[in-house]
């Protein structure tokens, strides 16, 4: 994915109220920028770090810019803006850049499914029908070269996981992909000391046949690119209590 326009490079002044952040741009002006990520950030958001911001295409639009990119210690960028994992992944599987989702004919997003609920992306094999739901899942987050979701409790991550294990009950394929939006990370692991039940979920959903998948991002200034696989790290799902006489 190509940035349309090419981006500012500013200092982070602060995020807050989830949405906004305060950020200085080179010339030493001062701009709120929109924050297209509702998790914690956490890592990704120090006051005095580098980010890069888009312009807004919208001269009407009330903030003129979106954060897109942060440089985080170490050097490493990271794109923070989760508007764009989605186009990401389906771009990837048109492409065929995602061998385990290869084979599909059509590739389609925010198709509605489940329990009035929307997939990422729909893939679908025209010959014989064979569908593939695709849930993506946005990750910044890095603690001792580890990428690790989720960065904040995720309720809603849990329901999408009971969603999708839905669909594999039903005879369809099911698979999350964890998309690190960066690339200094060398394996994926849930973040279980952040949110524990999310972590049992998964393990469940897995156990039930729901498939996960961990791509890193090449991200520059430039573009933001699906690159190589990460090896996942996650725990097994626990045996199910004993049922006494």
């Amino acid at each position: 994915m190509q940035f349309t326009t090419p981006l500012i490079r500013g200092t982070l002044i602060k995020r807050y109220k989830r949405f906004l952040a305060d950020v200085t741009l080179e010339d030493g002006t001062v701009v709120t920028a929109h924050t297209a990520n509702s998790g914690s950030m956490k890592g990704c958001a120090e006051p005095g770090s580098a980010v890069w911001l888009s312009p807004a295409d919208n001269p009407n639009r009330k903030l003129k810019y979106t954060w897109e990119i942060v440089q985080v210690d170490g050097g490493g960028l990271v794109g923070i803006n989760t508007s764009w994992p989605n186009a990401l992944v389906a771009d990837a599987c048109a492409a065929g850049a995602i061998p385990e989702l290869c084979g599909y004919d059509t590739v389609r997003r925010e198709v509605k499914y489940g329990r009035n609920s929307r997939i990422d992306v729909l893939l679908e094999k025209s010959d014989t029908g064979e569908k593939c739901y695709v849930e993506v899942k946005n990750v910044t987050l890095a603690r001792d070269g580890h990428a690790e979701f989720p960065d904040a409790v995720t309720a809603r991550g849990a329901k999408h996981l009971v969603e999708m294990t839905d669909m594999v009950a039903e005879g369809h394929r099911a698979v999350m992909v964890y998309l690190v939006q960066r690339e200094d990370c060398h394996a994926f692991r849930v973040a279980a000391d952040i949110d524990p039940a999310y972590e049992k979920a998964l393990a469940l959903a897995m156990s039930q046949g729901v498939e996960a998948l961990c791509y890193a991002c090449t991200v520059t200034p430039e573009a933001i690119t699906v690159a190589q696989p990460l090896p996942l790290k996650l725990a097994p799902a626990a045996a199910p209590e004993p049922v006494s006489a």
